[in-house]
């Protein structure tokens, strides 16, 4: 039997016109490749198709599962979730807590699609207090995500707030302005698109020296790269954003290991917190100090915790804060009418 009677053997006529249309049509659109002709999957073949489906699979359960902690829950709207897995992130922060403060999501969302959170707690009546406005203080933490300790504070602060010395004060609280850095595995420094926060605010300085200072300062170390452009970033956005509406007397700043204290804008400046002692490092551009304590002359107090992820003695969050109490009371009570 010749070769064309075997293929008319093992095709019938109407399977072979099938497969003749579809290979009429393939070549009107210009698909290559496509024939008509018989084959067959060698057993050799089939099974390293088997093996390359397997492996594929199994890396993707691999990736999936790696990167699962850093993926937003679908329900990243709702601040029981953002509790949830701010608590599951930190120790030092409980879940519970967290869900009886009242916190504010904001309608912005990061690269990651995670919330921004704040919270405002208004000062008590005082006593003899003139018809002026309550000074304003916006505490910001998380601003790194790998600086998990400025985060934990921040939440230890809240279990203080509520005392008469603070309420004083109107407060607005975010507690983590970097939230995409918190939550990836290992937590960054920058957000989802590798940007310091810290060198993106639109300060005057930054288009002239911004990537200057990166490249030649830095030698372009990706932990400090300060973005393709002046407040490109959403969360820089939201916190400018903040400090423009919420009108603040006083910045502070949460951030580690430097294990210090350090300030940005008018005098008088403090000189310890705590075991933290005044040694100004400067500004730099798009940072914060630079954005609010030079280019709006705001009180700008930045502390240096000790460690990233190692929370220092109850003792000594105590007397951070009773003496950044002492300070404000010296220097800010008053500024608007009281």
């Amino acid at each position: 039997m010749n070769k064309a009677a075997i293929i008319r053997e093992r095709w019938p006529p109407v399977r072979r016109q099938a497969q003749q249309k579809r290979r009429h049509a393939a070549a009107r659109h210009g698909i290559p490749g496509v024939s008509c002709q018989p084959h067959k999957i060698s057993h050799q073949h089939s099974d390293r198709m088997t093996h390359l489906f397997r492996r594929t699979f199994l890396t993707a359960l691999l990736f999936a599962a790696q990167t699962a902690w850093a993926a937003p829950s679908t329900a990243a709207d709702t601040l029981d979730t953002w509790c949830n897995d701010l608590g599951k992130r930190l120790r030092s922060v409980n879940a519970s807590d967290c869900r009886k403060r009242n916190f504010q999501i904001a309608p912005e969302r990061t690269s990651g699609q995670r919330a921004l959170v704040w919270q405002d707690i208004a000062a008590a009546p005082q006593k003899g207090a003139t018809h002026g406005k309550t000074p304003r203080v916006l505490v910001i933490g998380g601003i790194h995500g790998d600086e998990l300790t400025s985060v934990s504070i921040v939440f230890r602060w809240l279990n203080w707030i509520d005392e008469a010395a603070p309420r004083r004060y109107h407060w607005r609280i975010i507690p983590l302005a970097n939230p995409d850095g918190l939550y990836q595995r290992p937590p960054t420094r920058g957000n989802l698109q590798g940007v310091d926060l810290n060198r993106n605010f639109s300060t005057p300085d930054w288009e002239k020296d911004a990537h200057t200072y990166w490249q030649n300062r830095t030698r372009s170390d990706p932990r400090r790269y300060p973005g393709q452009s002046a407040g490109s970033e959403i969360e820089t956005q939201w916190l400018q954003k903040q400090i423009e509406t919420f009108s603040p007397d006083m910045i502070i700043s949460v951030h580690a290991p430097y294990n210090l204290l350090d300030y940005d804008g008018p005098s008088p400046h403090p000189l310890r917190f705590g075991r933290l002692a005044l040694n100004r490092l400067g500004v730099y551009p798009g940072s914060l100090g630079n954005y609010a304590g030079l280019h709006k002359n705001l009180p700008v107090v930045t502390i240096e915790l000790p460690h990233a992820t190692s929370m220092p003695t109850l003792r000594e969050q105590r007397a951070m804060w009773d003496d950044m109490l002492r300070w404000m009371e010296k220097n800010l009570h008053g500024i608007r009418g009281n």
